[in-house]
Protein backbone atom coordinates (compact mmCIF):
# COMPACT_ATOMS: atom_id res chain seq x y z
CA UNK A 1 0.00 0.00 0.00
CA UNK A 2 1.47 3.26 -0.72
CA UNK A 3 2.70 5.79 2.09
CA UNK A 4 -0.38 7.81 1.28
CA UNK A 5 -2.76 5.18 2.23
CA UNK A 6 -1.78 5.29 6.32
CA UNK A 7 -5.17 7.07 7.77
CA UNK A 8 -5.18 10.16 9.26
CA UNK A 9 -7.83 12.62 11.00
CA UNK A 10 -9.24 14.74 8.60
CA UNK A 11 -8.29 18.53 8.26
CA UNK A 12 -10.97 21.44 8.79
CA UNK A 13 -13.45 22.60 10.56
CA UNK A 14 -15.96 19.71 12.24
CA UNK A 15 -18.90 18.62 10.92
CA UNK A 16 -21.84 21.31 11.45
CA UNK A 17 -24.63 18.75 11.43
CA UNK A 18 -27.38 17.78 8.90
CA UNK A 19 -27.01 18.97 5.99
CA UNK A 20 -30.60 18.07 3.82
CA UNK A 21 -32.39 21.46 4.62
CA UNK A 22 -32.14 21.25 8.15
CA UNK A 23 -30.46 23.69 10.49
CA UNK A 24 -27.68 24.44 11.16
CA UNK A 25 -26.76 26.05 7.76
CA UNK A 26 -23.60 24.11 6.00
CA UNK A 27 -21.62 27.30 4.43
CA UNK A 28 -21.01 26.81 0.94
CA UNK A 29 -19.75 28.64 -2.22
CA UNK A 30 -21.08 28.46 -5.64
CA UNK A 31 -18.31 30.25 -8.44
CA UNK A 32 -19.88 32.50 -11.04
CA UNK A 33 -18.96 35.27 -12.52
CA UNK A 34 -21.24 36.25 -16.09
CA UNK A 35 -17.77 36.00 -17.89
CA UNK A 36 -17.10 32.95 -17.61
CA UNK A 37 -19.36 32.41 -20.72
CA UNK A 38 -16.55 33.66 -22.60
CA UNK A 39 -14.45 30.08 -22.81
CA UNK A 40 -16.12 30.15 -26.51
CA UNK A 41 -15.01 28.20 -29.04
CA UNK A 42 -17.51 29.46 -31.70
CA UNK A 43 -20.98 28.75 -33.25
CA UNK A 44 -20.21 25.71 -34.38
CA UNK A 45 -18.48 23.89 -31.37
CA UNK A 46 -19.96 21.13 -29.13
CA UNK A 47 -18.73 23.07 -26.00
CA UNK A 48 -21.09 25.76 -26.03
CA UNK A 49 -20.66 28.26 -23.11
CA UNK A 50 -25.12 28.16 -23.26
CA UNK A 51 -25.07 25.16 -21.28
CA UNK A 52 -23.43 27.34 -18.16
CA UNK A 53 -25.60 30.40 -19.04
CA UNK A 54 -28.66 28.14 -18.63
CA UNK A 55 -26.90 26.28 -15.59
CA UNK A 56 -26.88 29.12 -13.92
CA UNK A 57 -30.31 30.41 -14.81
CA UNK A 58 -32.33 27.00 -13.78
CA UNK A 59 -29.94 27.38 -10.15
CA UNK A 60 -30.96 31.01 -10.04
CA UNK A 61 -35.04 30.52 -10.91
CA UNK A 62 -34.84 26.88 -8.67
CA UNK A 63 -34.21 29.50 -5.66
CA UNK A 64 -30.44 27.83 -5.21
CA UNK A 65 -28.56 30.93 -5.30
CA UNK A 66 -30.46 32.61 -2.29
CA UNK A 67 -30.46 29.55 -0.22
CA UNK A 68 -28.54 30.13 3.25
CA UNK A 69 -25.24 29.97 3.98
CA UNK A 70 -24.28 30.13 0.19
CA UNK A 71 -21.37 32.54 -0.88
CA UNK A 72 -21.25 33.28 -4.61
CA UNK A 73 -17.72 32.87 -5.07
CA UNK A 74 -15.99 35.07 -7.82
CA UNK A 75 -14.17 33.66 -10.50
CA UNK A 76 -10.50 35.70 -11.18
CA UNK A 77 -8.09 35.33 -13.53
CA UNK A 78 -5.30 33.08 -12.69
CA UNK A 79 -1.88 34.16 -12.81
CA UNK A 80 0.59 32.67 -14.87
CA UNK A 81 2.67 31.81 -11.79
CA UNK A 82 -0.13 29.73 -11.04
CA UNK A 83 -0.66 27.95 -13.74
CA UNK A 84 2.46 27.30 -14.28
CA UNK A 85 2.03 25.23 -11.14
CA UNK A 86 1.37 22.45 -13.83
CA UNK A 87 1.83 23.96 -16.50
CA UNK A 88 4.99 24.33 -19.10
CA UNK A 89 5.71 28.53 -19.57
CA UNK A 90 5.99 27.71 -23.12
CA UNK A 91 3.01 26.41 -23.59
CA UNK A 92 1.34 29.71 -21.14
CA UNK A 93 2.90 31.75 -23.53
CA UNK A 94 1.57 30.36 -27.06
CA UNK A 95 -2.20 30.37 -25.14
CA UNK A 96 -1.61 34.05 -24.71
CA UNK A 97 -0.33 34.21 -28.85
CA UNK A 98 -3.48 32.35 -29.36
CA UNK A 99 -5.35 34.73 -27.99
CA UNK A 100 -5.11 37.25 -30.93
CA UNK A 101 -7.57 37.75 -33.76
CA UNK A 102 -6.97 35.13 -36.62
CA UNK A 103 -6.34 38.09 -38.90
CA UNK A 104 -3.38 39.11 -36.78
CA UNK A 105 -1.52 35.43 -37.30
CA UNK A 106 0.55 34.07 -39.86
CA UNK A 107 0.34 30.85 -41.32
CA UNK A 108 3.52 30.23 -39.70
CA UNK A 109 2.10 31.06 -36.13
CA UNK A 110 -0.87 28.73 -36.48
CA UNK A 111 1.20 25.63 -37.58
CA UNK A 112 3.39 26.20 -34.70
CA UNK A 113 0.86 26.66 -32.05
CA UNK A 114 -0.96 23.13 -33.83
CA UNK A 115 2.68 22.01 -31.99
CA UNK A 116 0.63 22.85 -28.52
CA UNK A 117 -2.96 21.01 -29.01
CA UNK A 118 -3.84 24.84 -30.30
CA UNK A 119 -5.88 25.25 -33.90
CA UNK A 120 -8.40 22.93 -35.46
CA UNK A 121 -11.59 21.63 -34.31
CA UNK A 122 -10.92 20.35 -30.98
CA UNK A 123 -9.15 23.63 -29.48
CA UNK A 124 -9.98 26.54 -32.39
CA UNK A 125 -8.12 29.56 -30.84
CA UNK A 126 -10.43 32.64 -30.00
CA UNK A 127 -9.52 36.17 -29.43
CA UNK A 128 -9.16 36.17 -25.19
CA UNK A 129 -8.44 32.61 -25.09
CA UNK A 130 -5.45 33.19 -22.39
CA UNK A 131 -7.68 35.19 -20.62
CA UNK A 132 -11.02 32.85 -20.64
CA UNK A 133 -9.09 30.20 -19.99
CA UNK A 134 -7.27 31.29 -16.86
CA UNK A 135 -10.13 32.12 -14.95
CA UNK A 136 -11.90 28.91 -14.75
CA UNK A 137 -8.78 28.14 -13.41
CA UNK A 138 -8.99 31.28 -10.79
CA UNK A 139 -12.78 30.06 -10.32
CA UNK A 140 -11.33 26.59 -9.15
CA UNK A 141 -8.47 28.06 -7.31
CA UNK A 142 -10.93 30.58 -5.27
CA UNK A 143 -13.21 27.86 -4.56
CA UNK A 144 -10.04 26.03 -2.96
CA UNK A 145 -9.52 28.91 -0.91
CA UNK A 146 -12.63 29.49 0.90
CA UNK A 147 -12.54 25.74 1.81
CA UNK A 148 -8.88 25.92 3.41
CA UNK A 149 -10.03 28.80 4.94
CA UNK A 150 -12.69 27.29 6.68
CA UNK A 151 -14.65 30.29 5.12
CA UNK A 152 -17.26 27.42 3.02
CA UNK A 153 -17.57 23.90 3.61
CA UNK A 154 -17.70 22.75 0.58
CA UNK A 155 -18.27 24.68 -3.37
CA UNK A 156 -18.71 23.88 -6.74
CA UNK A 157 -17.67 25.46 -10.01
CA UNK A 158 -19.51 23.61 -12.84
CA UNK A 159 -17.69 25.60 -15.13
CA UNK A 160 -14.65 24.18 -14.10
CA UNK A 161 -13.22 20.53 -14.52
CA UNK A 162 -11.34 20.87 -17.75
CA UNK A 163 -9.97 17.39 -17.20
CA UNK A 164 -8.01 16.95 -20.33
CA UNK A 165 -5.13 20.13 -20.63
CA UNK A 166 -1.87 18.59 -20.48
CA UNK A 167 1.38 20.32 -19.24
CA UNK A 168 2.48 21.56 -22.43
CA UNK A 169 -1.17 21.22 -24.66
CA UNK A 170 -4.61 21.33 -25.51
CA UNK A 171 -6.81 18.66 -25.58
CA UNK A 172 -10.60 17.54 -25.52
CA UNK A 173 -11.63 20.92 -25.70
CA UNK A 174 -9.68 21.96 -22.86
CA UNK A 175 -6.98 24.99 -22.61
CA UNK A 176 -5.90 24.63 -19.07
CA UNK A 177 -6.42 22.05 -16.33
CA UNK A 178 -7.96 23.99 -13.85
CA UNK A 179 -8.56 20.86 -11.96
CA UNK A 180 -4.71 19.47 -11.49
CA UNK A 181 -3.66 22.80 -10.64
CA UNK A 182 -6.34 23.47 -7.99
CA UNK A 183 -4.72 19.99 -6.40
CA UNK A 184 -1.48 21.45 -7.00
CA UNK A 185 -1.92 24.38 -5.28
CA UNK A 186 -3.83 22.47 -2.53
CA UNK A 187 -0.74 20.05 -1.83
CA UNK A 188 1.59 22.79 -1.86
CA UNK A 189 -0.08 24.95 0.74
CA UNK A 190 0.19 21.61 2.94
CA UNK A 191 -3.40 19.94 2.29
CA UNK A 192 -2.24 16.28 3.51
CA UNK A 193 -4.13 14.26 0.71
CA UNK A 194 -6.36 15.13 -1.97
CA UNK A 195 -8.31 12.34 -3.38
CA UNK A 196 -9.54 13.37 -7.40
CA UNK A 197 -12.53 11.08 -8.47
CA UNK A 198 -13.74 12.00 -12.12
CA UNK A 199 -16.91 10.35 -13.74
CA UNK A 200 -17.16 12.27 -16.60
CA UNK A 201 -18.07 9.52 -18.98
CA UNK A 202 -14.09 10.36 -20.78
CA UNK A 203 -11.12 9.56 -18.89
CA UNK A 204 -9.73 12.26 -16.78
CA UNK A 205 -5.79 11.68 -18.65
CA UNK A 206 -5.30 15.52 -18.25
CA UNK A 207 -5.46 15.40 -14.12
CA UNK A 208 -4.19 11.53 -13.85
CA UNK A 209 -1.17 12.64 -15.96
CA UNK A 210 0.15 15.99 -14.09
CA UNK A 211 -0.25 13.87 -10.67
CA UNK A 212 1.04 10.35 -12.01
CA UNK A 213 4.19 10.69 -9.49
CA UNK A 214 2.45 12.44 -6.54
CA UNK A 215 1.90 10.00 -3.75
CA UNK A 216 0.00 13.17 -2.17
CA UNK A 217 -2.91 13.05 -4.98
CA UNK A 218 -5.22 10.05 -5.39
CA UNK A 219 -6.92 10.37 -9.12
CA UNK A 220 -9.94 7.92 -9.43
CA UNK A 221 -11.51 7.85 -13.18
CA UNK A 222 -15.17 6.14 -14.01
CA UNK A 223 -15.05 6.66 -17.91
CA UNK A 224 -16.36 4.87 -21.05
CA UNK A 225 -13.39 2.42 -21.96
CA UNK A 226 -10.83 4.05 -24.02
CA UNK A 227 -11.02 1.01 -26.46
CA UNK A 228 -14.19 2.76 -28.06
CA UNK A 229 -13.83 6.69 -26.27
CA UNK A 230 -11.38 9.50 -26.37
CA UNK A 231 -9.08 9.91 -25.32
CA UNK A 232 -8.24 6.36 -25.62
CA UNK A 233 -6.54 6.04 -22.29
CA UNK A 234 -7.56 5.02 -18.72
CA UNK A 235 -6.62 1.05 -18.47
CA UNK A 236 -6.91 -0.63 -15.12
CA UNK A 237 -2.98 -1.28 -15.39
CA UNK A 238 -2.48 2.48 -15.11
CA UNK A 239 -1.82 2.95 -11.79
CA UNK A 240 0.62 5.94 -11.11
CA UNK A 241 4.11 6.49 -11.53
CA UNK A 242 7.12 4.96 -9.84
CA UNK A 243 7.24 7.24 -6.85
CA UNK A 244 3.35 6.57 -6.15
CA UNK A 245 2.51 2.93 -7.13
CA UNK A 246 -1.00 2.80 -6.75
CA UNK A 247 -2.25 6.22 -6.80
CA UNK A 248 -4.13 6.22 -10.66
CA UNK A 249 -7.33 4.05 -10.80
CA UNK A 250 -9.18 4.01 -13.48
CA UNK A 251 -12.41 2.16 -14.08
CA UNK A 252 -13.16 1.70 -17.65
CA UNK A 253 -16.65 0.61 -18.47
CA UNK A 254 -18.29 -0.76 -21.64
CA UNK A 255 -19.85 1.01 -24.14
CA UNK A 256 -24.12 1.27 -23.43
CA UNK A 257 -23.57 0.72 -19.83
CA UNK A 258 -26.96 1.61 -18.29
CA UNK A 259 -27.65 4.35 -15.45
CA UNK A 260 -28.32 1.30 -12.92
CA UNK A 261 -25.23 -0.63 -14.22
CA UNK A 262 -23.18 2.84 -13.93
CA UNK A 263 -24.16 3.54 -10.35
CA UNK A 264 -23.62 -0.35 -9.68
CA UNK A 265 -20.04 -0.20 -10.69
CA UNK A 266 -19.15 3.09 -8.80
CA UNK A 267 -21.31 1.79 -5.82
CA UNK A 268 -18.89 -1.37 -6.20
CA UNK A 269 -15.23 0.79 -6.45
CA UNK A 270 -15.25 4.30 -5.59
CA UNK A 271 -16.92 4.34 -1.14
CA UNK A 272 -14.39 1.71 -0.31
CA UNK A 273 -11.39 3.47 -2.15
CA UNK A 274 -12.32 6.82 -0.40
CA UNK A 275 -12.71 5.54 2.59
CA UNK A 276 -9.03 3.09 2.63
CA UNK A 277 -7.45 6.55 1.04
CA UNK A 278 -9.34 9.19 3.79
CA UNK A 279 -8.21 12.22 1.97
CA UNK A 280 -8.06 15.39 3.75
CA UNK A 281 -9.89 16.98 0.82
CA UNK A 282 -12.42 15.58 -1.51
CA UNK A 283 -11.94 16.97 -5.10
CA UNK A 284 -15.16 15.72 -7.67
CA UNK A 285 -15.62 15.98 -11.56
CA UNK A 286 -19.48 15.99 -12.92
CA UNK A 287 -19.09 15.88 -16.55
CA UNK A 288 -22.83 15.34 -17.72
CA UNK A 289 -21.54 13.93 -20.82
CA UNK A 290 -22.58 10.37 -19.20
CA UNK A 291 -26.20 11.55 -20.21
CA UNK A 292 -27.83 8.76 -22.75
CA UNK A 293 -28.71 11.64 -24.58
CA UNK A 294 -25.37 13.33 -24.85
CA UNK A 295 -23.90 13.07 -28.86
CA UNK A 296 -20.31 12.80 -28.13
CA UNK A 297 -20.12 9.01 -26.13
CA UNK A 298 -22.40 5.93 -25.72
CA UNK A 299 -23.15 5.62 -22.10
CA UNK A 300 -26.65 5.11 -21.44
CA UNK A 301 -27.17 7.19 -17.85
CA UNK A 302 -29.86 9.31 -16.29
CA UNK A 303 -30.15 12.25 -14.81
CA UNK A 304 -31.56 10.01 -11.74
CA UNK A 305 -28.34 8.01 -11.75
CA UNK A 306 -26.63 11.14 -11.90
CA UNK A 307 -27.84 12.65 -8.78
CA UNK A 308 -27.54 9.46 -7.16
CA UNK A 309 -23.40 9.94 -7.32
CA UNK A 310 -23.49 13.12 -6.62
CA UNK A 311 -25.56 12.48 -3.61
CA UNK A 312 -22.90 9.52 -2.79
CA UNK A 313 -19.98 12.17 -3.27
CA UNK A 314 -21.29 13.90 -0.32
CA UNK A 315 -22.11 11.49 1.88
CA UNK A 316 -18.34 10.21 1.43
CA UNK A 317 -17.04 13.91 1.70
CA UNK A 318 -19.14 14.19 5.21
CA UNK A 319 -18.13 10.94 6.17
CA UNK A 320 -14.13 11.06 5.50
CA UNK A 321 -12.92 14.11 5.20
CA UNK A 322 -15.20 16.37 7.32
CA UNK A 323 -17.21 17.69 4.28
CA UNK A 324 -14.74 19.50 2.79
CA UNK A 325 -15.63 18.91 -1.05
CA UNK A 326 -14.96 21.07 -4.34
CA UNK A 327 -17.23 19.10 -6.85
CA UNK A 328 -16.39 20.37 -10.30
CA UNK A 329 -18.15 20.49 -14.23
CA UNK A 330 -16.48 19.04 -17.13
CA UNK A 331 -18.16 17.19 -19.98
CA UNK A 332 -21.77 17.88 -21.20
CA UNK A 333 -22.99 18.31 -24.52
CA UNK A 334 -26.23 17.87 -24.34
CA UNK A 335 -26.03 21.67 -23.55
CA UNK A 336 -30.20 22.70 -23.46
CA UNK A 337 -31.78 20.25 -22.32
CA UNK A 338 -29.65 17.86 -20.44
CA UNK A 339 -26.54 20.10 -18.84
CA UNK A 340 -28.41 23.11 -17.06
CA UNK A 341 -30.49 20.05 -15.48
CA UNK A 342 -27.47 17.68 -13.93
CA UNK A 343 -25.90 20.65 -12.86
CA UNK A 344 -28.29 21.92 -11.16
CA UNK A 345 -28.55 18.91 -9.05
CA UNK A 346 -25.09 18.99 -8.62
CA UNK A 347 -25.37 22.51 -6.88
CA UNK A 348 -28.52 21.52 -4.84
CA UNK A 349 -26.55 18.96 -3.63
CA UNK A 350 -23.63 20.94 -2.73
CA UNK A 351 -25.77 23.61 -1.13
CA UNK A 352 -28.27 21.85 0.85
CA UNK A 353 -31.26 19.49 0.37
CA UNK A 354 -31.23 17.76 -3.47
CA UNK A 355 -33.94 19.08 -5.52
CA UNK A 356 -36.28 15.66 -6.36
CA UNK A 357 -36.16 14.60 -10.04
CA UNK A 358 -39.65 14.82 -10.32
CA UNK A 359 -39.88 18.25 -9.22
CA UNK A 360 -40.99 20.67 -12.37
CA UNK A 361 -38.94 22.69 -14.51
CA UNK A 362 -38.96 26.43 -13.46
CA UNK A 363 -40.82 28.89 -15.81
CA UNK A 364 -38.59 30.89 -16.48
CA UNK A 365 -35.79 28.40 -16.86
CA UNK A 366 -38.06 26.85 -19.86
CA UNK A 367 -38.61 30.05 -21.09
CA UNK A 368 -34.65 30.77 -21.30
CA UNK A 369 -34.38 27.39 -22.98
CA UNK A 370 -36.77 27.99 -25.42
CA UNK A 371 -34.89 31.34 -26.50
CA UNK A 372 -31.37 28.71 -26.55
CA UNK A 373 -32.94 26.59 -29.07
CA UNK A 374 -34.69 29.18 -30.94
CA UNK A 375 -31.10 31.19 -31.32
CA UNK A 376 -29.35 28.15 -32.28
CA UNK A 377 -32.28 26.70 -34.51
CA UNK A 378 -33.15 23.75 -32.37
CA UNK A 379 -36.37 21.75 -32.49
CA UNK A 380 -38.56 22.45 -29.11
CA UNK A 381 -38.02 19.72 -27.00
CA UNK A 382 -41.97 20.17 -24.95
CA UNK A 383 -41.39 16.71 -22.82
CA UNK A 384 -38.25 18.17 -21.39
CA UNK A 385 -40.34 19.36 -17.98
CA UNK A 386 -38.50 17.88 -15.17
CA UNK A 387 -35.21 18.16 -13.40
CA UNK A 388 -35.50 14.16 -14.12
CA UNK A 389 -35.92 11.70 -16.88
CA UNK A 390 -38.52 9.99 -15.27
CA UNK A 391 -36.30 6.74 -14.88
CA UNK A 392 -35.33 5.82 -11.20
CA UNK A 393 -32.13 3.95 -10.33
CA UNK A 394 -32.30 0.19 -9.42
CA UNK A 395 -28.80 -0.61 -9.00
CA UNK A 396 -27.82 -3.90 -7.80
CA UNK A 397 -25.88 -4.09 -4.49
CA UNK A 398 -22.23 -5.75 -5.10
CA UNK A 399 -22.65 -7.51 -2.16
CA UNK A 400 -24.98 -9.82 -3.18
CA UNK A 401 -22.71 -11.17 -6.13
CA UNK A 402 -21.44 -10.59 -9.50
CA UNK A 403 -22.37 -12.01 -12.50
CA UNK A 404 -19.08 -12.93 -14.72
CA UNK A 405 -21.15 -13.26 -17.64
CA UNK A 406 -21.74 -9.79 -17.68
CA UNK A 407 -19.54 -7.35 -19.13
CA UNK A 408 -20.16 -4.80 -17.03
CA UNK A 409 -19.01 -7.23 -13.96
CA UNK A 410 -16.52 -8.35 -15.38
CA UNK A 411 -14.67 -4.92 -15.85
CA UNK A 412 -15.65 -4.03 -12.52
CA UNK A 413 -14.17 -6.95 -10.89
CA UNK A 414 -10.85 -6.77 -13.51
CA UNK A 415 -10.85 -3.26 -11.44
CA UNK A 416 -11.26 -4.78 -7.67
CA UNK A 417 -8.47 -7.56 -8.11
CA UNK A 418 -5.93 -5.07 -9.69
CA UNK A 419 -6.66 -1.99 -7.42
CA UNK A 420 -7.92 -3.18 -4.44
CA UNK A 421 -4.69 -4.80 -2.91
CA UNK A 422 -2.89 -1.07 -2.56
CA UNK A 423 -5.31 -0.13 -0.62
CA UNK A 424 -5.62 -2.85 1.83
CA UNK A 425 -9.04 -4.31 0.52
CA UNK A 426 -10.58 -7.62 -0.19
CA UNK A 427 -11.41 -7.58 -4.03
CA UNK A 428 -13.87 -10.38 -3.31
CA UNK A 429 -15.42 -8.98 -0.17
CA UNK A 430 -17.87 -6.22 -0.17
Amino acid sequence: MPDAAQPSPPAGPAPLGPVDGAAPTVPTGIVWDDALCEYDFGPYHPMAPIRLALTRELARSAGLLERPGVEILSAPVASDAQLAQVHDPAYIDAVRRASRPLEEMSAEELDELIRFGLGGDDVPVFPGMHTASARIVGGSLSALEAIRSGRVRRAVHFAGGLHHAKSSSASGFCVYNDAAVAIRHALDAGEERVMYVDVDVHHGDGVERMLWDEPRAITLSVHETGERLFPGTGFVQDSGGPGAPGTAINVPLPSRTTADGWVRAIRATVPALVRAVRPTLLVTQHGADSHRLDPLADLSVSLEAQREVMLLMRELADEVCGGRWLALGGGGYAVIDVVPRSWAHLVAIVTGAPIEATAPLPEAFLAAAEAARAEHGLSPEPGILTFGDGHPVAAGDWSRGFDPGDPLDRAVQAVRRAVFPDWGLDPYLD
